[in-house]
């Protein structure tokens, strides 16, 4: 372990971040300095000392990754950002919380140049880190050759008390200490504040006894204000572990140098215009001066991102190096770090015909893992402890373990999360945003909820995502209303850029796994069913990919039934009975809604078209399909416990009863008179 060697820019270093933090949230008038300059010391350590990575190659694979759990605290971030030279201007940094800026109120990916998770909701960005630890562990293991360590860098994490208490962040932990994650080193700011005041109202538990029980190292530092040797001894220490995650809990004063510093007060709003001028004075700057950086903290930040760079030039060396002697996995590596596909891949999924068996749509969604996971290596699936329900395990999957353990290895493609559900989705937003890996994950529909937080991240960061959502009805019957996910669909309908499938047979669940392994900026739920449905005809992978189509055409119809999943063969079952009685019936089945509002209008016009109307059929909340249908026909309560076939009957959710239903709107609206117009057509479209 190398020594602590102070440097004659530390101690400017240290003071531009506590004071450029006043500056930029006094500015703003909003925010959050007191963890920044808190955090300022340790901070400064980390990022001229070891973080490794090179700001003007931002996406460098082998890069360091950072992650600011305590996501309010992003002015610290964006000052670290600007000083090591990234794509963020001073500008910028004015132009914080601003409309536009690049310099939002929370970290956001893609958004910001080096930032790498969106963290916000806390716990989160910890859990992140944990999926972006996992990651570096599975691919360093599938890739990395005697002599050719390609994949070996470290994940580092500020967290603070917030993100302890959530529970996001526990399940996380947890997992990580079983995992052994060596490679992930969290810093926590042990300042005792959060929004209500001193922790002792809420949160006085042995952090370190709790993170011993996981299997964590434990390091302290107690001066974290001013020991800077402290400070590094205890990161190179964490880094030395190989087999632990470590967390260094770091003892600080929320807003050191400020008159308010310890207290709630500094705490999420601004300093007073004395008080910043005090600060200043304090540390020997310009009390007058605004957004400060002496030319000695530009270049201690620059001398870093050089060793970045350096860095990056003898990888790149080291990685075409790799490529002469091991051809095959150079090839396999730069596939998967680019993010295309290989060629043909979609080949290999199933295609079904009328006459194939009947079978659930979890099963039809094994079928399609066990034929494209051979295909597509960068597939890293898991379940919270569903895994012979969900049915998201193959035959030829080994399990992402330890090797000490004896139950799999880290090149293992299975990922064991236990009853988890929120941990594993924002560990699966972790493992997308490293690069080189799709990750699947599974539970049922219902327990998606449980993972809400780590699901709207997803959606808003672009991390491509799958959850294998079983179980997805009134469908699973015995369980009963506290399994059946009523409500669950439309909530996650509503929200911007996840795409939720519910196929309604085997055609239908290729093509929701071929639209999602595609959609590399697009989460996606895959509703699936606990009892089997049929193979129905006009339904084909082509059609299902437009996210609905007429599964049944009648020309001058009277009606046309919209349903999807498990419903959509009863709506073909009660076309067939309103046929027979004269009553001509399309059936559209509409898997996705996201991807169907792609469309373009004409063909989206023809698919719900004005002249009947439209009545929507699924065995959940109506709430939603007021878009596309004149009338609703599903469940306006919970679900009920019994054989799911008897909960379906006592729902009238059945072919003969959908008849009478359909003859009812036809009645209403032949009654009612005059033009019939698609639910399409609107003034507003959003």
């Amino acid at each position: 372990m190398s020594k602590f060697t102070a440097q004659s820019s530390d101690a400017a270093g240290i003071a531009t971040i506590r004071t450029l933090a006043a500056d930029v949230v006094g500015k703003a008038n909003s925010g959050h300095p007191g963890a920044p300059m808190g955090m300022a010391p340790v901070a400064h350590i980390l990022f001229t000392r070891f973080f490794n990575a090179n700001p003007k190659s931002s996406k460098w694979f082998n890069r360091d990754r950072f992650v600011l759990s305590n996501g309010h605290a992003c002015a610290l971030q964006y000052i670290l950002l600007h000083l090591l030279g990234y794509k963020l201007s001073m500008d910028d940094l004015k132009a914080f919380r601003q409309l536009d800026s690049l310099t939002p109120g929370h970290p956001e990916a893609h958004h910001t140049d080096g930032i790498e998770v969106t963290t916000g909701p806390l716990g989160q960005g910890f859990a992140n880190a944990v999926g972006l630890a996992i990651a570096q562990a599975h691919l360093g293991a599938v890739f990395n050759r005697d002599g050719f360590d390609l994949i070996n860098n470290y994940t580092y994490v500020f967290t603070g008390d917030g993100c302890l208490m959530e529970g996001v962040a526990s399940e996380a932990a947890s997992l990580a200490g079983h995992l052994q994650l060596g490679n992930l080193v969290v810093i926590y700011d042990d300042n005792h504040i959060s929004i209500d005041g001193d922790t002792a109202v809420a949160f006085t538990e042995n952090v370190e006894q709790r993170f011993l029980s996981y299997g964590w190292q434990v390091l302290h530092v107690e001066h974290g204000d001013s020991d800077l040797e402290a400070i590094y001894n205890s990161i190179a220490e964490a880094r030395q572990e190989k087999n632990k995650p470590t967390i260094i809990c770091l003892k600080t004063t929320i807003g050191f140098g400020s008159k308010a510093q310890g207290t709630h007060g500094v705490h999420g709003s601004p300093l007073k215009a004395d008080d910043i001028k005090a600060l200043k004075t304090k540390f020997g700057f310009n009390p007058e001066a605004t957004f400060y950086v002496p030319e000695e903290t530009y270049a201690a930040y620059a001398a870093a991102a050089k060793k970045g760079a350096a860095l990056e030039q003898e990888w790149n060396k080291l990685l075409a190096s790799y490529g002469q002697k091991y051809p095959k996995e150079y090839a396999e590596l730069t596939r998967r770090i680019s993010g295309k596909l290989p060629t043909g891949w979609e080949k290999s999924l199933p295609v079904y015909k009328t006459s194939d068996a009947a079978q659930a749509s979890r099963k039809l969604s094994e079928i399609v893992l066990t034929a494209v996971t051979p295909v597509l290596p960068e597939l890293l699936g898991g379940s919270a402890d569903l895994t012979g329900s969900n049915l998201t395990r193959t035959k030829a999957m080994v399990d992402f373990q330890p090797p000490s353990t004896g139950l799999g290895n880290y090149k293992g493609t299975y990922i064991r999360y236990g009853v988890r559900e929120h941990g594993m989705g924002a560990i699966a937003n972790g493992l997308a945003a490293y690069g080189g890996i799709i990750p699947f994950i599974g539970t049922f529909m219902n327990f998606v909820s449980y993972a809400a937080g780590a699901v709207r991240l997803s959606a808003l960061s672009g991390h491509q995502v799958i959850w294998v959502a079983t179980h997805d009805s009134i469908g699973l019957g015995e369980d009963g209303p506290t399994h059946q996910p009523v409500e669950t669909a439309v909530h996650l309908r509503a929200l911007p850029n996840l795409a939720f499938w519910r196929p309604a047979d085997g055609n239908e669940t290729s093509a929701a796994y071929l639209w999602a392994i595609e959609a590399r900026h697009t989460p996606s739920v895959l509703s699936l069913s606990r009892q089997n449905l049929p193979n129905l005809e006009g339904s084909t992978i082509e059609n299902a990919l437009r996210g609905g189509y007429v599964l049944h055409e009648e020309q001058n119809e009277d009606l046309t039934i919209v349903s999807t999943g498990s419903e959509v063969s009863i709506a073909v079952e009660a076309a067939g009975k309103l046929i027979a009685q004269g009553i001509k019936t399309r059936v559209v089945s509409m898997p996705c809604w996201l991807v169907f509002d792609q469309q373009d209008e004409a063909y989206r016009l023809s698919v719900l078209r004005s002249g009947a109307p439209i009545l929507s059929l699924e065995a959940l909340s109506t709430v939603g399909w007021q878009k596309y249908s004149h009338e609703q026909f599903g469940l306006g309560a919970w679900g009920a416990s019994g054989p799911y076939q008897k909960v379906y009957e006592k729902f009238g959710i059945t072919g003969a009863n959908i008849a009478v239903v359909g003859k009812k709107v036809v009645d209403f609206y032949k009654q009612k008179g005059g033009a019939v117009v698609s639910p399409l057509v609107k003034a507003i479209h959003l």
